[in-house]
């Protein structure tokens, strides 16, 4: 079969990509560099004909969220089809659910975990307060992404947002989260893989009076050079949890010194590609090396 890569993204509507660089048009131009043929498709376009594609690359499928079922349905049609999947899809389900974070937690790695408020649960904050000790929590959606109806409440105002949480619950499964203060007080830390290999490392840091780091709520990022400690850290779990990816996003805080989980990024991360001079030639080194062997 001739080789045509199809670049994956979404049905843009601006919820998503809202000041950012578009890193499909950036990956369109190092695949051609390669003289790689391909096409940017829409994962949720019902008329796109996957089987004429040797590989997928998923990029910026950023509303899978929003549709998770239909998104759970076209990886079965994919899978149904052969197609070799970057990043492999059995991780992009496992990762789809931040039910990981437990997971990983439980294999002994610092992470920011929580508990899960099942589907039509009754939240009970005595309940929360046995797993997540912290005065302020953050309450966010198992499969979300975004901030999408993410909610941050002080303990002492649980009665003021109590029937609202119950309300969100009763439509899908939520996690609870302590609030961390070292995010809005330093930042999260974003670092970058490539073929398991560290590429380039940010700092995103929230909007004054916002906890939340993404760009489109006014956060700002940087490039930055990670401690050793926190490079080591994160490889780890990207050997662990990434080892056969493309790419891999591993995004966490710094709490007393220790590099805590936030995040694996194993879908379709920004990748901060117009951000460091290495992003890019890191990204093409590691495309050669799957796509065309070299």
């Amino acid at each position: 079969m001739t080789q045509l890569v199809a670049i994956v993204s979404y049905l843009s509507v601006g919820a998503y990509d809202t000041d950012t660089v578009d890193e499909d048009q950036i990956l369109s131009s190092i695949l051609s560099k390669l003289d790689i043929d391909h096409e940017i498709q829409i994962w949720s376009d019902p008329e796109v004909d996957w089987s004429r594609f040797s590989h997928l690359l998923l990029k910026s499928p950023w509303d899978y969220f929003d549709y998770y079922p239909e998104f759970l349905k076209w990886i079965d049609k994919i899978k149904g089809l052969g197609i070799p999947v970057l990043n492999d899809l059995n991780t992009v389900i496992w990762n789809s659910s931040k039910e990981y974070l437990l997971e990983i937690e439980q294999a002994g790695f610092p992470v920011i975990s929580g508990m899960i408020l099942p589907q039509g649960s009754v939240p009970d904050l005595q309940e929360i307060q046995k797993k997540v000790n912290s005065e302020t929590i953050v309450v966010k959606p198992l499969v979300s992404g975004g901030a999408k109806n993410t909610v941050k409440i002080p303990v002492s105002k649980w009665a003021e947002f109590e029937e609202k949480v119950g309300q969100l619950v009763q439509e899908e499964d939520f996690l609870v989260q302590p609030f961390i203060s070292e995010v809005a007080e330093v930042g999260e830390y974003s670092l970058i893989f490539f073929n398991r290999r560290f590429s380039h490392a940010v700092l995103k840091t929230p909007a004054k009076a916002d906890f939340r780091v993404q760009h489109y709520f006014g956060g700002t990022i940087q490039e930055i050079e990670p401690s050793q400690a926190m490079l080591d850290s994160c490889q780890k779990l990207i050997d662990q949890y990434g080892a056969k990816t493309l790419y891999g996003r591993v995004d966490g805080v710094e709490i007393d010194g220790v590099f805590h989980l936030m995040e694996l990024e194993l879908i379709e991360p920004y990748l901060f590609l117009a951000l460091s001079d290495k992003a890019i030639p890191n990204y093409e080194a590691a495309l050669k090396e799957r796509l065309l062997g070299k």
